[in-house]
């Protein structure tokens, strides 16, 4: 039997801009403009189930490389299940300031208001890690934003909220995420303010989370909305979704998971309103803290985080320091650090296992990021970024470019011994690019010499260059 496929598409015409666009409903759609005089497009994600006879809640998903598609492509089946429409502009830039981002990310507010029957008063942004982080700043500068979607990041800017301007915010972050524990703090200080908000954790590191958490704080999201307007609440919608929540509860107790079953139950006893709910959660939450381990994990997983902010303080004083300095006779500390890192992530205890992994993520992008804002800055000071470079080929080997921007800059103020001594590092770890190892910048002389020839015979069979012995 042959399956027919229907493409469901509807024509919108563009007063603005004089033509009609064809949109199609179920698929991702890229580079639709903003008007014509301006060079800037979004990305659209409409669900099948869309018409243009009613109004739909809209999520702006934040891609700060501006690659909205890719993003949409991530959120998609979330939005598909929940009845959301997706649209994410392509010209948003980490290299922007937060000021022509927000202008950008409006014109695209605009141009979707005005071509789609969208639901006002349900738009929200969405976006991970520094996507996540812009994300969170929109709803103080763009009024009528109901709530953010966080993955991987906190709140940007926390002194900026106020009680006059409340906003729903989820957050998600994976148990390995080295934004973890700023997401727990974040929580905490959004309760104190009585902003509504939920945090969902997943078992995994600092990358977008998984289509079904995603679907679960879309449908936290629609179960806020109908606990304002009672007389429209969806009893088997919310029904649903609470036994969809009580089951993940199950599965985590089985796997003997309690700390992140608590968590879970934390969560629901704030998104869920109706006593006949509240009684089974807090009834299951109350037999749970009273189970054989539960205090004894809740101590040692206080003591991990506690330590965890202990060595970040560290690295952020001691990099400081070190970037000011100069400090290459300390880059010995940092290969120690690495080995203590080694230890917790082999370690059995899976809270302390956990630490090791954050604090390694924490590490590698507190290096990465102090490298991208030198290179932003009017005066770039090489050599801070020759330390950074040789300090993440120590915590990051395999990331070759490091190596090769460490031989490029010693052969600029000709350190061949440096120089050198980094180009066979960078074979240790398995390089193979012969053809990149001999069109470095700044190596122009050394790339001749027998000693360069030398290590590249050595590791690779052969050298460009013959190395002529006298």
């Amino acid at each position: 039997m042959k399956k027919i496929i229907f493409v469901l598409i509807f024509a919108i015409s563009f007063s603005s801009i004089g033509q009609q666009l064809v949109l199609k409903k179920g698929i991702v759609l890229d580079s639709i403009p903003i008007n014509d005089s301006i060079p800037e497009s979004y990305s659209l994600y409409l669900p099948r189930k869309f018409n243009d006879s009613e109004t739909w809640p809209i999520i702006f998903v934040f891609d700060i490389e501006g690659n909205g598609q890719r993003a949409l492509k991530v959120m998609a089946p979330a939005a598909e299940k929940n009845g959301y429409i997706l649209a994410a502009s392509n010209d948003l830039k980490d290299s922007l300031s937060i000021t022509k981002n927000v202008i950008i990310a409006n014109r695209m507010f605009n141009s979707v208001y005005d071509i789609l029957p969208i639901q006002r008063d349900r738009s929200y942004t969405a976006g991970f890690s520094q996507g996540a982080r812009l994300a969170s700043v929109i709803p103080t500068f763009i009024k009528n934003i109901e709530g953010v979607l966080s993955c991987g990041s906190p709140i940007a800017n926390t002194e900026i909220l106020s009680n006059k301007n409340k906003f729903h915010f989820i957050g998600i972050v994976g148990n390995q995420d080295f934004n973890y524990a700023n997401m727990l703090d974040a929580e905490k200080l959004l309760n104190r303010l009585k902003f509504p908000n939920q945090l969902l954790v997943f078992e995994g590191g600092h990358h977008w989370p998984s289509s079904e958490y995603l679907s679960m704080a879309l449908e936290y999201f629609t179960l806020t909305v109908m606990a304002k307007e009672k007389p429209k609440v969806d009893k088997v919608f919310e029904q649903k979704i609470f036994g969809d929540n009580l089951g993940e509860v199950s599965r985590l107790l089985t796997d003997n998971k309690k700390l992140m079953a608590d968590h879970v139950l934390n969560q629901m006893l704030r998104i869920f309103k109706d006593n006949d709910y509240l009684d089974t959660i807090k009834a299951t939450q109350k037999t749970l803290r009273r189970s054989k381990g539960y205090k004894v994990d809740k101590r040692i997983q206080n003591t991990a985080l506690f330590k965890e902010n202990l060595i970040k303080d560290d690295y952020d004083y001691y990099l400081e320091s070190d970037i000011i300095n100069y400090n290459y006779n300390n880059l010995g500390w940092w290969a120690y650090q690495k080995e203590e890192l080694a230890k917790y992530e082999n370690s059995t205890n899976i809270y302390e296992k956990n630490m090791g992994i954050r604090l390694k993520g924490y590490l590698n992008a507190l290096i990465e990021d102090n490298i991208y804002l030198n290179q932003l800055s009017e005066v770039v000071d090489e050599e801070a970024l020759n330390f950074l470079w040789m300090l993440m080929t120590i915590i990051a080997p395999k990331e070759y470019d490091n190596y090769i921007n460490v031989i490029s800059y010693n052969s600029k103020i000709n350190d061949y011994d440096t120089a050198l001594f980094y180009l066979e590092e960078l074979l240790k770890q398995g390089y193979t690019n012969k053809d990149k190892l001999y069109a470095i910048e700044n190596t122009t002389l050394l790339r001749i010499t027998p000693e360069y020839n030398d290590i590249i015979a050595q590791y690779l069979q052969e050298a460009r260059y013959d190395i002529i012995t006298e």
